[in-house]
Formats: structure tokens, C-alpha cells, sequence
């Protein structure tokens, strides 16, 4: 060990009985019996040992030392007469001849009992993570993290990829988010950009004739928090293989995470390859979502022409869609029902609706008395049986699809004979569609990357209505959450010049946007393709947690803020000068 100690205070046993040790760490807590007896627990990284102390003189040696004050403790082993089997030490204490003080802590109080941080408000947490960091429970996170971070970089050598690091200070780029700026201090009035994705830089290597690239990448994103995104920084396994189609990604990825999510995993099952493949249209019909968790088996039905026109307002209109999703035999309260109601409302923004077949055959409940015309052709066509339920949505086609799919979650989860739980369950969903209308601007874009391959080449592009294109473009999906896009990558430059002047960017503006791949590309550029799976997502779900903050060392808070250190904060003039930057208030 370490010139402060013998052992750690997790290694001691039976073995070690009569030995004189030198073990280090964290005043845990103490239980005092009288002024010269009482339990100390040491603890360091690798767990906890207790140190009876049996003498006055230790006693004293510890008096006005505060929990958390580092001790070093020196003495010998010996047989606990009442041991604890849940710990690795449980069957000896060590009794001092000296203990010393390493570093005070100061203060009486602190902000959270250590072992029960994760029941503190975040924002405490935050601030003194360095503290939370010491619950085994948080720490146990990061250790994970660090554990699951180099079997991934393992498996990716093993597969004959090459790790290489991409540049951090960049030219900004359409990505898709806010860049963050970084202000050039030898050229006035220009700007690096912390790259969102190694995007082009991996795609450039392809160009150079590396075969098989991937890093551990930094990204960087200036856009708001969620449960399972991280403000400002991110991390993602980034990959790239050149002369590759789709399906040589997948079987990369189908091989590399599975035995890790299983490994790791609070669920020991992942499903082994090939991964179920769905086409967008089909997830979206099928399950109302292109990030389905098929751990749920409910589907939905489209029920438009049985349900319209039969007087309840939300299912008229000659647009309107009807989505019905049957759970069989839910016998759920009232109370349930409603919450699950309102809280599809709340997710998605529409309102749903809902019947049940009760035990004599009849429909009641929700908006039962709309039915009852219809009855016979409703049990019929949902193929009904006693006690089953019938959660509805309604809207414009795509509207209702989306609404039905948070429906079907929810109905899921309180469905547990529908709810495979205890699994990971990853699927692709494939054949993107390659543009859409924008929602704001009324105008055709690119539905996802916009440097992604258009199925059928420019063939397609010349001859086929736009919105009717599809892309080689794919998501990477495991119980409900998106890990992961990745695409076959247009590495043509006639064609991507044609990509882009469907969405009304001139040839030259694309070699004004991205002169570095374009020109690259222009040198005979593999056919290539990648991917870049989440990190964090990844080991969010691995460990089972619902916020992505668990499982990095230090998060900022959903304002993108590090409360720890302060961040971001005000500099001074000097500095700002030096970068040519000039902060002007906007007028209140």
C-alpha cells in the first residue's frame, strides 16, 4: 500500500488477527460508552473498519475532532466478539495505540448526514458534492461509470477500432443546438465553437483512410436539462467505420453493449443480437413513439372509422384520428385511471380518453355513454373480453399516434402483466425519413442528420417527392429511451450539394458551411457510417436511476449552472479586453 497506511479499510480479516496495521480515512461516526471506551468507524474508498477504543488516552486523542476529519490509526487486529456479517470487515476491529489527526473538519455541522446525502435537496447536494461524493451510494455511481467507460473502450479495441481524439476548440456548426462560443483572443471578431459532436472531424478521418475510429467524446451543447440529458457537456462512444453499411454498425454495437448492460446492469438480461428492427412509420403506428420501450407489449389500433362520427366532440372532424390501445383484464381504480389520464395530458399536451368492458359484457366508464349504439361492432373489431380496458387519443393523425404512444407507457408500467421490467430491451428503428415540414417555419428540412445518405442516391432526390424520401439513417433504442443516432453518411458531394438545394441551401453556402468534409469528400471519400451512443444514458440506465446527474462526478444543475464552483461567473475587464469582447447591457 501507500506509505500512509498498510491496508485499507476494506481488506482486513481473520487472517490479519495479531498484526500491527496502519489504516487511514474518515471520522464516520463514533458511539461513546464512557470516557474511555467507545466504536469509531473508519472509513476510506474502499469501505469501513471499527476501531475500539479502549484507553482514556485515545479517548482524548480524538476529543473536539469533528465527523468527516481524516484519521490515520495505528494498532492491532483482533477477533470482533459480536460480529457484522454485512461488511467485508465484520469480523475484526483494530484496537489503537495512536491516532492522528490528518485534516480537520471545522465545522460542528454538516449540510447532510453522508450516508443519506441522496435524500438531501439537489441543489444542497450540489454544492457540496465533494461531500455527497462520499456516500458510498453516490461514489459506488462514479466507480461504475469509470468501470463500464473502460470495458467499452476494451471491446472497441478488441473490434479492431482505433481510439484518436478530435480537436475541442472548432468552428461552430449546424448540429442542431446552440453552440458554445469561445472568443479568439489573436483574431478580433472571430469565435471558436466547443464541438456538439465530433461529427465532422470523425467523418474527415474516414477520408484519410482510417479504417475504424472511435473515442470516448466530449460534446458540448448549450440546451436545456431533462431527466436523461445533461446541460453543456455530454458524453458519447463515438464511432466511425469507412467502406461500412448499416448493418455492419449494428453488429458492432450488438456485440459490444449487451454483455455490459447485462454485466452491470440492476437487470441481468439484454437482448442478444440481431436487435429487433422497426421502421419509423411502423413505431410510430404500432407504438405511438420512435423510442418505444418494448419491454410493454400493448400496440395500438387505429380505430378512426369505428369511433368517428358517433357525437363526442374530441373524435370529430374529417382529419381527426381515433388510437384505442386494450389492456386486458386492468383492474385499476378509478383514481389510477384518472392520474394516468392526466398525466398523458401532461407529458403530451392532448387529452385521452377511455372505456372498459365490465364483467357482464357491458361498456362503461370514461365516455361509455358515447359507445353504446356501436357496442357489438366496438368488442368486436378490439376483439374485447370481460374486464379488458380501452384507453383512447384523438387529433390530427400524428398527434394522436404521439399521445397514444405516452398512453401506452403509462398504461404499461400499471399493467404489470403487459410490463416485461426486469430486462434491457434494445431495438433499431431504421428508414428515417429523410425531410419534414418544419413545425415553425412551414418549409421542408431535414428530419435528423443532415449528412446522412438518402436511400435511392440522387436518383431519389431528383425524382422522388421529398417527403417520401427515406434516409439510411437509425435510432438506438433500449427500454424506451433513445441512446443513440447514427446513419450510413453521404459521402458524394454532387450528392449532398443536392441534399442541401432541396432545403434551399445553394451549392456554394455548403462549401461556405463545411469547406473542410466537402473538400475532403472531393478526393474520393469512402462509403461510411457510425454511430455514437450516449455514455451517461447508457449508465443512467445501467444503474438504474431516474436523473443523468447521478451518474456524473460533477453535474450542473437544470440552469446550467456548477453551484459547486461557481459557474459560470463574471470576469474581469482585463480579460474580456484581451479577447476584444465588450459586455453591453440590454436596456430593462
Amino acid at each position: 500500500m501507500v506509505q500512509s497506511r498498510t491496508h485499507t479499510c476494506n481488506e482486513l480479516n481473520m487472517e490479519h488477527v495479531g498484526e500491527e496495521v496502519t489504516i487511514v480515512g474518515w471520522y464516520d461516526n463514533m458511539r461513546k460508552v464512557s470516557k474511555n471506551l467507545g466504536f469509531l468507524i473508519l472509513r476510506d474508498f474502499y469501505g469501513t473498519t471499527q476501531v475500539v477504543v479502549e484507553t482514556e488516552e485515545m479517548m482524548q486523542a480524538l476529543a473536539g475532532v469533528n465527523n468527516e476529519s481524516t484519521l490515520s490509526v495505528s494498532g492491532k487486529v483482533r477477533e470482533r466478539s459480536n460480529k457484522n456479517p454485512a461488511i467485508a470487515t465484520g469480523d475484526i476491529e483494530v484496537v489503537p495505540s495512536k491516532i492522528e489527526v490528518l485534516g480537520k473538519c471545522i465545522y460542528n455541522e454538516l449540510p447532510f448526514e453522508i450516508n443519506h446525502s441522496k435524500e438531501a435537496d439537489e441543489s444542497v447536494r450540489l454544492r457540496y458534492r465533494y461531500l455527497d461524493l462520499r456516500n458510498p451510494a453516490v461514489k459506488d455511481r462514479i466507480v461504475l461509470r469509470s468501470k463500464i467507460v473502460a470495458e467499452l473502450r476494451q471491446s472497441m479495441i478488441a473490434h479492431d477500432f482505433l481510439e484518436i481524439t478530435t480537436p475541442i476548440l472548432t468552428c461552430s456548426s449546424p448540429e442542431g443546438a446552440r453552440d458554445y462560443l469561445v472568443p479568439s483572443r489573436n483574431h478580433p471578431g472571430k469565435f471558436y465553437a466547443l464541438p456538439q459532436a465530433p461529427q465532422q472531424f470523425k467523418q474527415i478521418l474516414m477520408t484519410a483512410g482510417f479504417d475504424r475510429y472511435f473515442q470516448i467524446a466530449p460534446c458540448f451543447r448549450d440546451e436545456d436539462a431533462r431527466a436523461d440529458r445533461s446541460p453543456g457537456e455530454f458524453y458519447q462512444l463515438d464511432m466511425e467505420m469507412a467502406f461500412a453499411s448499416q448493418e455492419d454498425v449494428f453488429s458492432v454495437i450488438e456485440d459490444v453493449l449487451p454483455p455490459i448492460f447485462a454485466k452491470h446492469g440492476i437487470y441481468k438480461q439484454a437482448s442478444a443480437a440481431p436487435f429487433q428492427r422497426l421502421s419509423y412509420r411502423e413505431a410510430m403506428e404500432t407504438y405511438g413513439s420512435d423510442k418505444p420501450d418494448l419491454r410493454i407489449d400493448l400496440k395500438l389500433r387505429d380505430v378512426s372509422d369505428l369511433l368517428t362520427g358517433i357525437g363526442f366532440g374530441p373524435f370529430e372532424g374529417e382529419q381527426t384520428a381515433v388510437e384505442a390501445i386494450v389492456v386486458s383484464d386492468f383492474k385499476a381504480s378509478r383514481k389510477v385511471i384518472d392520474k394516468i389520464c392526466a398525466d398523458t395530458e401532461v407529458v403530451s399536451g392532448q387529452k385521452a380518453f377511455w372505456f372498459r368492458l365490465d364483467e357482464n359484457g357491458e361498456i362503461v366508464g370514461g365516455i361509455a355513454k358515447f359507445l353504446q349504439e356501436k357496442k357489438e361492432a366496438i368488442v368486436s373489431a378490439l376483439s374485447l373480453k370481460n374486464g379488458d380496458f380501452v384507453g383512447l387519443t384523438a387529433g390530427k393523425k400524428n398527434d394522436a399516434l404521439k399521445t397514444a404512444g405516452v398512453l401506452r407507457r403509462f398504461l404499461g408500467q400499471q399493467a404489470e402483466v403487459h410490463f416485461k421490467k426486469d430486462c434491457y430491451e434494445f431495438c433499431w428503428i431504421v428508414d428515417f425519413p429523410m425531410y419534414e415540414i418544419g413545425e415553425e417555419s412551414g418549409e421542408l428540412e431535414f428530419c435528423h442528420n443532415p449528412f446522412s445518405m438518402p436511400q435511392g442516391g440522387m436518383e431519389a432526390l431528383e425524382n422522388k417527392d421529398p417527403l417520401k424520401i427515406l434516409a439510411y439513417q437509425y435510432d438506438l433504442v433500449c427500454n424506451g429511451v433513445e441512446l443513440s443516432s447514427g446513419a450510413v453518411r453521404n459521402h458524394d458531394p454532387e450528392i449532398m450539394v443536392k441534399a442541401f438545394s432541396l432545403v434551399g441551401l445553394p451549392e456554394e453556402a455548403v462549401k461556405a458551411k463545411f469547406p473542410a468534409m466537402y473538400n475532403a469528400f472531393c478526393y474520393g471519400a469512402p462509403p461510411h457510417a457510425g454511430i455514437a451512443p450516449g455514455v451517461d444514458r447508457m449508465i443512467m440506465l445501467i444503474a438504474g436511476e431516474e436523473s443523468i446527474r447521478e451518474i456524473i462526478p460533477f453535474p450542473m444543475n437544470k440552469m446550467a449552472q456548477d453551484v459547486m464552483m461557481g459557474a459560470p461567473s463574471e470576469v474581469d475587464e482585463r480579460q474580456l479586453r484581451d479577447v476584444h469582447i465588450q459586455i453591453i447591457q440590454e436596456n430593462e
